[in-house]
């Protein structure tokens, strides 16, 4: 089993966002998240609380234009801080399947943190926009997490007729799924691959 201190401490900065970016993947589920953009930042601290993540955002972004650079480029400081984080994957269960329901919506979520950034998503968004927030960019935020963490990630949004609800519940089912893939198996000590690597 792994004693690797499972943590990670991200920044980015271009001409169109500034992050600073920790996560602890052995955590409570504390978040300060602060984007600029309401809904994100209550899905990013979601995503902390039912992961049981520790996670710190602070994203200064060009809002003036849009919320897609924000969204995207939070997404790869928070895949990258993930693999950075779990390092050889030594002990990690690496697999997990999770549905989610949020009222009438329901979310599913299968993944193997396998070092293979690989994506796939189906299903669509009731309404445009949640607040500030484009319902779309919660495909794109899924995404750039999956290419930067090295997931191999399938993602559904099964049924919903309210995109806020559709939009949460694929956010927890990412936490939940990531939260079970992640976690050290105590029979093993070993990296879960017949590779001997992942």
């Amino acid at each position: 089993m792994s004693d690797h201190d499972r943590t990670a401490a991200v920044t980015r900065e271009t001409s169109e966002t500034t992050i600073e970016l920790t996560l602890a993947v052995d955590g409570d589920g504390d978040s300060e998240v602060d984007t600029g953009i309401g809904f994100y930042d209550h899905m990013l601290e979601s995503f902390a609380k039912h992961g049981l993540f520790d996670l710190t955002v602070r994203c200064d972004g060009d809002l003036d234009i849009d919320d897609h650079h924000t969204v995207e480029d939070v997404a790869i400081c928070l895949g990258e801080a993930f693999d950075e984080a779990l390092g050889d994957k030594r002990g990690i269960r690496r697999y997990a399947d999770r549905r989610v329901p949020l009222d009438e919506a329901v979310a599913s979520v299968v993944v193997d943190v396998a070092g293979r950034p690989y994506y796939e998503f189906s299903g669509a968004f009731s309404q445009d926009s949640v607040g500030e927030f484009t319902s779309v960019m919660a495909d794109h935020f899924a995404l750039s997490l999956a290419h930067n963490a090295g997931l191999t990630l399938h993602a559904t949004v099964e049924t919903g007729d309210n995109a806020h609800h559709e939009v949460e519940a694929l956010f927890k089912t990412l936490a939940r799924a990531l939260d079970d893939a992640t976690r050290l198996d105590e029979r093993r000590s070993d990296t879960p691959s017949t590779k001997g690597e992942l």
